[in-house]
């Protein structure tokens, strides 16, 4: 059933309307930077999107606004306490560095220098993420002038990094850094999207993820195969053997203790996934594929967004050149990546894969197994009060029902989780075809400003329905 238009909606559309000029005008004015955290030579300019993005808060009305340096590029943090002190904390999360880009890469205009196509702004970081960082500008200016208030509703804070689009070395750190400043009832992360222009929907969760590279190491070198083959152990067979009894006949992952934990879904769960418009055969198109595979028992959604997996992302060893080059290898390797669901725990995982590829490893190969940084999945429960809020603010701002949805990949929203012990709530505007990472990336000013409108409600829903209790 679609929400009425009240007259506190109808009071904070005028108002989006009214100011939606200037907010595009500076909207723009950021894009304009090129801050891509990814490139040394662009260090200065991130630098600058950080100075940028402060001015603009302070400007907003932040009573509190600081450039928080790291070892790489630099984070903003703002927070404008609530009048009220049992009202709820909340967190909102973005990134203010963007993807690389270049116009050879396939742009139709510099992708620095914003251009509006009908009614489209294009530019690096229209969507991804500065789009989505700045609609909480005139979000809780809407707040404020409809409600008549002097301060938000809720204590609000802004910790918006510059190195999410190269990993995020060291946000970690810095969240653990200033933990007491950052704490918080919930975390909103605005670095996501919906299904479609016409599906909003939330986002409950994402997977995390553990990483590995396995080395298996046989002759000092390579070896004649026919002097010797058959008569010592082969590395490039045992990693070949290794990777074939990674998963059964089911696709389920065999390492003993790989799905302790694991959170299972719901029927309420299942049955709201299944609400979805999804079109399998749209999906292999877009995945460049040609037929589904995957755990047996469940859904393609449910695989990519509430399953854990293991995949080989690259295996190597031998002569691969052209022609023949008859020889047993004297090293082959694996590299492996483990998606986590809620409730798995990362350094279990890494121990099980240590120990299931030990038990693997023939006499007379040595091995080394090497683990990146992991991150830790997220997950909300469908009737946290806050995530109740988010829905609330978005069905009112977009006038119909708002489904559920989950990420299957990962991001740095899990250490804010894991650190500050809030919930992760998801509140994005973004939809496929806005091409994140991709040549002439946009966004629909449309959603957008639905994404300023959900912003309006949501700061009022959240303090008069879930009080924060000290």
């Amino acid at each position: 059933m679609s929400h009425p238009v009240d007259s506190d909606v109808s009071a904070v559309r005028t108002y989006i309307e009214q100011h939606r000029a200037a907010f595009l005008d500076d909207l723009a004015e950021w894009l304009r930077i090129p801050s891509v955290s990814a490139q040394p030579d662009h260090a200065a300019d991130v630098r600058r999107s950080a100075d940028w993005l402060a001015a603009k808060l302070r400007e907003t009305g932040f009573p509190t606004v600081e450039v928080w340096a790291t070892e790489g590029a630099p984070a903003v943090f703002a927070e404008w306490p609530a009048n009220d002190p049992a009202a709820p904390t909340v967190l909102v999360y973005g990134h203010h560095d963007v993807q690389p880009a270049a116009r050879e890469d396939g742009w139709g205009s510099d992708p620095f220098e914003p251009v509006v196509r009908g009614n489209r702004l294009h530019a690096r970081g229209a969507a991804d993420d500065k789009g989505q960082v700045f609609f909480h500008t005139l979000g809780v200016r809407a707040h404020l002038a409809t409600t008549g208030r002097a301060a938000p509703a809720v204590h609000l804070k802004m910790l918006v990094e510059g190195e999410e689009e190269s990993g995020s070395v060291h946000f970690r750190d810095l969240v653990e850094e200033h933990a007491d400043r950052l704490a918080s009832d919930a975390v909103i992360v605005s670095d996501t999207g919906m299904w479609a222009e016409d599906t909003p929907t939330v986002c409950t969760g994402m997977r995390g993820l553990a990483e590995c590279e396995i080395h298996f190491h046989g002759p000092d070198q390579d070896i004649h195969s026919g002097s010797f083959g058959g008569a010592v152990p082969n590395p490039a067979t045992a990693i070949a053997r290794l990777v074939a009894a990674l998963h059964d006949d089911h696709a389920r992952v065999t390492i003993p203790g790989f799905y302790d934990g694991v959170t299972e879904l719901t029927d309420r769960e299942r049955e709201l996934l299944a609400e979805l418009p999804f079109d399998e055969e749209r999906w292999l198109r877009t995945a460049k594929s040609y037929a589904t595979h995957g755990e047996a028992g469940h859904t393609t959604l449910e695989r990519v967004w509430t399953r854990p997996t293991a995949e080989v992302n690259g295996i190597g060893g031998g002569y691969q050149g052209p022609g023949s080059k008859t020889v047993v290898p004297a090293s082959a390797m694996v590299k492996l990546s483990f998606r986590l669901v809620a409730g798995q725990d990362p350094d279990h995982i890494e121990k099980i894969v240590r120990d299931w590829t030990a038990d693997r490893v023939p006499a007379g190969i040595r091995h080394r197994i090497t683990f990146a940084a992991a991150t830790r999945p997220c997950l909300t429960p469908l009737d946290h009060p806050a995530l109740q809020s988010v829905v609330r603010a978005m069905g009112r701002a977009f006038g119909k029902p708002v489904r559920y949805t989950r990420e299957g990949g990962s991001g740095p929203a899990a250490d804010l989780q894991d650190v500050l012990g809030a919930p992760v709530l998801f509140l994005g505007i973004s939809v496929p075809s806005d091409g994140w990472h991709a040549p002439n990336e946009k966004v629909e000013i449309d959603l957008l400003l639905k994404g300023v409108e959900t912003t309006a409600h949501l700061w009022g829903d959240l303090a008069e329905n879930w009080r924060h209790e000290s």
